[in-house]
């Protein structure tokens, strides 16, 4: 991560047992705290985040760098734009 730049920070948003839409407004919400360049760990227990997040992340620039899915636990790694 410290290639990426020295002032970014990575923070995590727990949207875990959050249904549709509420695990998007969550992350939307917590990108308008960070800057551009920071990574956002967003953790849900909602499936249909795996679709959600990314049609976001496309619609306002922001770039996903990883989505894992594992143990009914779904997690999606972006970058701010």
């Amino acid at each position: 991560m410290d290639d990426l730049g020295k002032n970014m920070t990575k923070e995590i948003l727990n949207a875990k047992r959050l249904l549709c839409p509420l695990p998007v407004i969550r992350t939307q919400d917590k990108v308008k705290t960070m800057n551009a360049g920071d990574i956002l760990e967003v953790i849900c227990t909602d499936p249909g985040v795996m679709q959600d997040i990314p049609a976001w992340c496309r619609i306002n620039g922001h770039k996903i760098l990883e989505t894992i899915s594992a143990e009914m636990e779904y997690t999606i790694i972006l970058q701010v734009a």
